[in-house]
């Protein structure tokens, strides 16, 4: 049950944190400047990216100092 929760959730928050940057992108490309644009959605996909790759660097130690003990 536990794996099939983590799975869901795998799946489902990419598909959220997409539709906010598109609806920003969209605000932003409204006003006819893309640059500006594109460089708000990627500032938004390095701040949702950064959480997730430093809570991995964390479970691996995690991983590692458990399979060691």
């Amino acid at each position: 049950m536990k794996r099939l929760l983590i799975v869901i959730g795998i799946v489902l928050l990419p598909q959220i944190g997409a539709a906010q940057c598109a609806m920003c992108r969209a605000v932003l490309e409204s006003e006819g400047n893309v640059s500006a644009a594109e460089g708000i959605n990627n500032g938004i996909v390095y701040l949702m990216a950064i959480p997730y790759i430093l809570v991995g660097v964390l479970f691996y130690f995690v991983y590692r100092k458990m399979k060691n003990a």
